[in-house]
């Protein structure tokens, strides 16, 4: 639990999977049953994000490597993403842009690279390639295409899950203090 941190504003359930140095910033959801696992190295969620039951998201080592860097990079996920129920990411290392939708049952493998604003449909699964920004997949075929408009804003959403959640379950406190920056000059030695 000591690397679990959570920012001020975040919505974290206690009925959650946390394992590894993970950073949750303020204005994202957790819900109950999600799983995320940071053993190749942190994971650092940014703001908004909304992470539903049973989502998945893991941070591996990569088998094939010999020697491991003392420093284990970051996965580090953008704001506004949205994995919902039962989807599952894997990652070696890197990023995964903002403003995605990794839709129910989806699977991301650990070597697809996700830019932003992109869309894996229910049960489809991504095993290996790139998603260029805005890229969207679907169907039992796994058909890709580019978005004719930007992902909507999941700010309601997330506003009203952020209200909801306490009534039903034990959140996470946060354990992180912003620090705030003093407008008085520092004292003369």
């Amino acid at each position: 639990m000591s690397g679990i941190k959570i920012m001020p504003g975040a919505t974290v359930c206690e009925d959650c999977v946390f394992k590894g140095d993970i950073t949750i910033a303020g204005g994202s959801v957790i819900h109950p049953r999600a799983t995320i696992i940071a053993e190749g190295g942190p994971i650092i969620i940014s703001e908004y994000c909304i992470i539903e039951e049973y989502a998945r998201i893991m941070h591996k080592t990569q088998p094939d490597l010999v020697e491991q860097s003392e420093i284990k990079k970051p996965l580090i996920i953008g704001a506004h993403n949205v994995f919902e129920v039962g989807s599952h990411i894997e990652s070696y290392s890197g990023h995964i842009g903002e403003s995605n939708v990794f839709e129910c049952k989806s699977y991301v493998g650990p070597n697809v690279t996700i830019g932003s604003g992109c869309v894996i449909g229910a049960g489809c699964r991504m095993e290996i390639g790139t998603m260029t920004d805005n890229t969207i997949v679907y169907g039992s075929d796994h058909t890709m295409r580019e978005a004719m408009e930007k992902q909507p804003s999941q700010m309601l959403q997330l506003d009203f899950l952020s209200k909801i959640l306490p009534n039903y379950h034990q959140l996470r406190k946060p354990n992180v203090q912003m620090k705030r920056h003093s407008s008085k000059p520092a004292p003369d030695s």
